[in-house]
């Protein structure tokens, strides 16, 4: 399926504009396996069923995303929810700062789950997914994985990204 890759400029800058105001939580998706170890962060990424043999989930990876083909051949990621207070994870993850060493996993401390994939280990919440499904559109994959375990281990508040910027949600 083409879609137009030129479009019009003034819907996409108000597009970018009114996505902005929009909070999400911040999340790198991992994978490992035979093509190798990636990951990156991402701020689209959310449930869609827990009905079924088992809970599904969706996250959008950009096509040139050095972890997207690598979750492809993996057919594994794990979404780690970030908690505040680690926006330097998010950094590396997204390579707004250099990977320690060469290598963004160097930030982090790991544990490799049942479908392969490392989940960070001081993340919010983990969601290790079998992928089921991807597809292209536009300039991103929508991959949609099957829960195989979920790890929630912190306390804490998930860290936000909104206005451009990282978020902290107010305490209630």
């Amino acid at each position: 399926m083409q879609h137009d890759t030129t479009g019009d400029p003034d819907l996409r800058e108000a597009f970018l504009e009114g996505m902005s105001r929009s909070a999400a939580s911040v999340s790198v998706v991992t994978t490992d396996g035979p093509a190798g170890r990636g990951g990156v962060t991402v701020s689209a990424m959310t449930s869609i069923s827990v009905e079924g043999a088992r809970p599904t989930m969706l996250t959008c990876l950009n096509a040139s995303s050095s972890a997207l083909p690598l979750v492809l051949e993996n057919k594994c990621f794990c979404i780690n929810v970030l908690r505040t207070g680690q926006t330097e994870i998010a950094d590396v993850f997204s390579s707004r700062l250099p990977a320690p060493g060469g290598d963004k996993f160097n930030a982090v401390k790991t544990q490799t789950m049942a479908t392969g994939a490392p989940r960070l280990t001081d993340a919010l919440v983990s969601f290790d997914c079998r992928l089921i499904s991807a597809e292209r559109i536009g300039t991103h994959h929508i991959c949609i994985g099957e829960v195989a375990a979920v790890i929630t281990e912190h306390e804490g508040a998930p860290l936000l990204y909104g206005l451009r910027k990282y978020l902290r949600p107010e305490a209630h």
